[in-house]
């Protein structure tokens, strides 16, 4: 029985999809990256957490929709109603198009996901292209009565929906828990937000569009665009339904992102759009969070460039459940660099042909089903690889079939196949120290290692490494 944490009811829940299907389809949406700048591993995290989630589900037979968006405009500097829109103010410091910057920072972003083996979403829409979906949401919302115009946009207004803020559990005064709320002029209440924004006639703008809108007391059509909320309301609905599922993303979406999406999509729907609302927790540095605005980013280059292999962090990440704030260090990295390697070296030792554990399998069926225990799921492996009892045919095949969750990339490690000539030298070395001589056979290991393999003496005798 799969169990998840909602964040919607504050309580793990058992899953189960709300359109009982044979096939067992499931719809989950994640909120992708706004695309104006490299990810860093703190938005990462999150797309590890989705991509473990996918996998749970397909591991237990479920059929997966999984759409994540590319926000390429409309997310604005305070995240909330005012600033610059990212996407142009990247597209100013860099000197290209807004769209050249959204075409750049995709491909950069898929190949880091592909580096860290997340699976490929089923669909990835850009909120550029469906800016009709979201213009006839906004109208929906106006024909029910939950919208006014302000000089600058067109504007939800909170008051009219019972229950909003239910989501972050927001207090009587509308203040939103751990965000900034600002009151813009025109805005009815705090927690108002645009759906449309009016193009301002100061600033240029590359990305505008018209709109049934114009701004009280002018005459004639004005451009604009959307805000960002109303971009994931229109474009989830468009590919997964009025309800879906699951809704996921990264824990600070909760208080005005995710918060404004269900206020939308119920304003319009009548309906919550997702039925379970999951959240991934921060990466810290030096015990704060991890991002831009914070001017402490890390992003995968940075850790290629230092030697690590990208499916470290994936490891690391592992090691924290995705509810819990996982703190950076380069130690952390090393150590899980160390750790992956060695789970490398003993599955490659492993011979072919055996089968799945019933029991292991089992035991790893129930603790990834619990909320996904990725810690205590990481536990059970290096159970098993210790597991005398559990033969090295059946120790491959067991951890082959838990890595279709993991995503560690072990069906593409090769069995090491040791050289003749290697072998020679490694009973020469052994030889040479049971007569003690020590310098001789510091020799004889250094040409071993320029042969590219390397030597640890354990207690069972020497063992050969790959050597890198």
């Amino acid at each position: 029985m799969l169990k998840l944490y909602n964040t919607l009811t504050r309580k793990k829940e058992e899953f189960q999809p709300i359109r009982q299907t044979a096939d067992k389809k499931v719809g989950f949406y994640c909120c992708g990256p706004t695309v104006y700048w490299y990810a860093h591993l703190g938005n990462f995290r999150t797309y590890i957490f989705a991509d473990i989630l996918r996998r749970i589900l397909e591991y237990n037979g479920y059929k997966v929709n999984y759409i994540m968006n590319y926000t390429d405009v409309g997310h604005l500097t305070s995240n909330q109603d005012s600033g610059d829109d990212k996407m142009e103010k990247s597209a100013k410091r860099e000197g290209k198009t807004a769209w050249e910057i959204a075409d750049f920072y995709i491909k950069a972003f898929e190949k880091n996901a592909e580096a860290l083996n997340i699976l490929k979403p089923t669909q990835t829409p850009r909120a550029t292209d469906h800016i009709d979906d979201q213009i006839e949401l906004i109208k929906i919302l106006e024909e029910k009565g939950f919208t006014y115009k302000t000089k600058d946009g067109i504007y939800f207004d909170t008051s009219k929906l019972k229950n909003y803020g239910k989501l972050a559990m927001l207090d009587a005064q509308g203040l939103k828990a751990g965000a900034r709320v600002e009151m813009a002029e025109g805005k009815k209440n705090p927690t108002d937000f645009a759906l449309w924004k009016f193009s301002p006639k100061d600033k240029k703008r590359q990305m505008e569009w018209n709109s049934p809108w114009t701004p009280p007391g002018v005459r004639g059509k004005v451009k604009g665009f959307p805000g960002w909320h109303i971009e994931c309301s229109a474009m989830s609905r468009k590919y997964l339904g009025e309800q879906f599922d699951i809704h996921g993303g990264a824990i600070d979406l909760i208080p005005i992102h995710h918060t404004n999406e269900i206020a939308q999509s119920e304003a319009a729907y009548g309906k919550i759009p997702a039925r379970f609302w999951m959240h991934g927790e921060f990466l810290l540095i030096d015990e704060g969070k991890m991002g831009k605005s914070e001017g402490n980013i890390f992003t995968l280059k940075t850790l290629i460039d230092k030697g690590f292999n990208p499916l470290a962090y994936r490891y690391l990440v592992l090691t924290a459940h995705y509810r819990s704030k996982l703190n950076f260090t380069w130690q952390s990295l090393e150590a899980a660099q160390s750790a992956l390697n060695n789970l490398y070296q003993a599955f490659s030792k492993y011979p072919e042909d055996g089968k799945i554990s019933r029991e292991y399998k089992k035991e790893f069926e129930e603790t990834i089903s619990d909320d996904l225990d990725m810690p205590k799921a990481m536990a059970l492996v290096w159970k098993l690889i210790k597991d005398e009892k559990v033969s090295d045919r059946d120790k491959k095949q067991t951890l082959l079939d838990f890595d279709k969750v993991l995503g560690l990339g072990l069906d593409k490690i090769k069995k090491i196949e040791i050289p003749d000539e290697i072998k020679r030298l490694v009973k020469q070395r052994e030889k040479l120290r049971q007569e003690k001589k020590w310098k001789e056979a510091d020799e004889v290991r250094k040409k071993i290692d320029e042969l590219g393999y390397q030597i640890e003496d354990t207690k069972e005798g020497p063992e050969i490494k790959k050597g890198g």
